[in-house]
């Protein structure tokens, strides 16, 4: 089987694997482009089950999950949605960022997430019950919690829950390698570049630069595009869009390949 590649950094495989067979739902949680959309691919595929993965935004509503009544020359039909097609199919729904969709998503998710495994499809007047290999994974950046944007404690108290962060400075060099193919000491140096562009977190810019930017920016050096010129596009612009705070960026890159 050709698995999309993952690098562990711990436990969340074997963790992963238990909760699927003990049919117990997951919330992941931790930084933008740490590889969480990633592992939930990776274990997807080792499970040989289909993944149904939902970007959450403020318009998504409960019937974009569950599914709605639509109309054609035929007449009236009802459509499933990903979370409704996951549950007929034994599949793994993903609701990436899922603190970013409408409120009422999050009672839909109840019933999926204690020991009934239903879900309810009132306009339907059915009720689907949860295969075995069905899963329900959920995900979300703390970093951009607020009042408004947050799950509440009953909810989070549904799910177990594992913490993703930046892998360590030899294994996120590893990742970067096998994504990329770069040389080592290229990947060595955009790894600690990283790093210390992590460390200006919370003072001159909101979150640091991902694993993914990095993948990213030695793509670009991989296609002789200059290397400081890609670690601008790729690492620094996306991380602010303030001018003053991207030449100070800049002058850590420039510092990091001795410009």
């Amino acid at each position: 089987m050709n698995l999309p590649f993952y690098q562990p950094t711990g436990n969340e495989v074997q963790l992963f694997e238990h909760a699927y067979q003990k049919q117990l739902p997951v919330l992941l949680k931790g930084p933008t482009g740490c590889g969480k959309t990633r592992f939930v691919s990776h274990m997807a595929a080792k499970l040989d089950r289909p993944l149904f993965t939902v970007a959450c935004h403020d318009d998504l509503s409960a019937a974009d999950l569950v599914g709605r009544h639509l109309i054609n020359e035929q007449g009236t039909y009802w459509q499933d949605g990903p979370l409704t097609q996951a549950v007929r199919t034994g599949g793994i729904c993903y609701l990436d960022e899922v603190v970013e969709a409408r409120k009422d998503t999050t009672v839909i998710m109840h019933p999926l997430t204690d020991d009934r495994r239903i879900l309810p499809l009132e306009r339907l007047n059915e009720q689907l019950q949860a295969p075995p290999e069905f899963m329900l994974v959920i995900s979300y950046n703390p970093g951009y919690q607020n009042l408004l944007k947050t799950l509440k404690p009953s909810t989070r108290q549904r799910f177990i829950s594992m913490r993703f962060d930046y892998p360590k400075p030899s294994l996120e060099q590893k990742i970067v390698e096998q994504e990329t193919q770069i040389d080592t000491d290229m990947a060595k140096r955009l790894v600690n570049l990283s790093n210390a562009l992590r460390r200006l977190q919370d003072h001159d810019i909101e979150e640091g630069a991902s694993t993914r930017l990095l993948v990213y920016a030695a793509h670009l050096i991989n296609s002789s595009f200059d290397p400081v010129e890609a670690c601008r596009a790729a690492m620094v612009e996306p991380l602010s869009d303030d001018p003053e705070t991207v030449a100070a960026l800049m002058n850590v890159v420039s510092a990091s390949f001795g410009r």
